[in-house]
């Protein structure tokens, strides 16, 4: 290998999150490989990886490619992006439509990481994964979402202090309220999946689903840029002593702090009135028998 850059492989670096991070890092020095799904979707100045993480041959085939590049020098970094994000009723969520966002946030990301240990532990490297502070505090209908990045945030804890005797260590970044393309792809869906709602079913959540929907992207349209992420990624990546978790993007400690001190009770009180949901048994007559 004649490159003498620190290698890193970026998953979902399309678009959002993971494009900034790439370029953050192939602007720092890093020899970025940018995990993508098309031909053509990777930021110039990174080296293309075709990586859908739900395809099994496509990992082993990136991870063949990373080990003829970096050779014995290994892999420094791994930063797991990819994801995708739902919002659905617990109700109503289609059964495929769940095991797939476990299949992409969860599986994906632990098929990914075993791929690449081997590397990673030759360099001595690190893991960041791209988690959500809905791991802690998870929205009325978000339920999809927040329960794929709780199960990855767990994992994430258990891989940490599995690899750490192998001089791996492993970061959870914990964004919120962050301006990505992925808001428009949450409201394209969230308007399907009102259509797909069973018709004696549409009436008890339309409304405070549609609602909850329209305040929590416009929440997001208002956040932090994706750039904010990737900084707070290069961090982990090169900090001497890197912390287990980083909180970052707009009233991320605001939610942390919610979620760690409040009663539930008043949690909720607190969420019903920023999402406008009704009351408490207020659609108790509109229940069909």
């Amino acid at each position: 290998m004649n490159c003498t850059k620190p290698h890193v492989v970026v998953t979902g670096a399309s678009t959002g999150i993971g494009r900034a991070t790439a370029r953050e890092l192939a602007g720092s020095g890093w020899h970025v490989f940018a995990g993508i799904r098309r031909d053509g979707d990777a930021p110039s100045e990174t080296t293309p990886l075709i990586l859908d993480v739900t395809r099994p041959e496509q990992v082993k085939a990136a991870v063949v490619a990373v080990e003829q590049h970096v050779g014995a020098a290994g892999l420094a970094g791994l930063v797991d992006n990819a994801g995708i994000g739902v919002a659905w009723p617990v109700e109503l969520v289609p059964l495929d439509a769940l095991r797939h966002i476990f299949e992409v946030n969860v599986v994906g990301q632990v098929a990914v990481t075993q791929g690449f240990l081997p590397l990673l532990r030759q360099a001595r490297g690190r893991i960041v994964v791209i988690g959500s502070i809905g791991d802690r505090m998870n929205l009325p209908f978000g339920g999809p979402l927040g329960a794929s990045k709780a199960a990855l945030a767990g994992l994430t804890e258990s891989l940490r202090q599995e690899v750490a005797a192998f001089g791996v260590r492993v970061v959870l970044i914990a964004p919120a309220s962050i301006h990505t393309e992925a808001v428009d792809k949450v409201e394209q869906g969230a308007r399907r999946a009102v259509d797909e709602f069973p018709p004696e079913l549409r009436d008890l959540y339309a409304t405070s689903y549609t609602g909850m929907v329209a305040t929590a992207m416009a929440r997001e349209r208002a956040g932090s840029p994706p750039v904010v992420v990737a900084r707070v990624v290069s961090k982990a990546l090169t900090a001497r002593r890197p912390r287990a978790r980083y909180l970052v993007g707009k009233d991320v400690r605001l939610l942390a702090m919610i979620a760690g001190w409040l009663p539930i009770r008043l949690q909720d009180a607190i969420r019903r009135r920023v999402f406008g949901l009704p009351a408490p048994g207020s659609l108790v007559q509109r229940v069909p028998s």
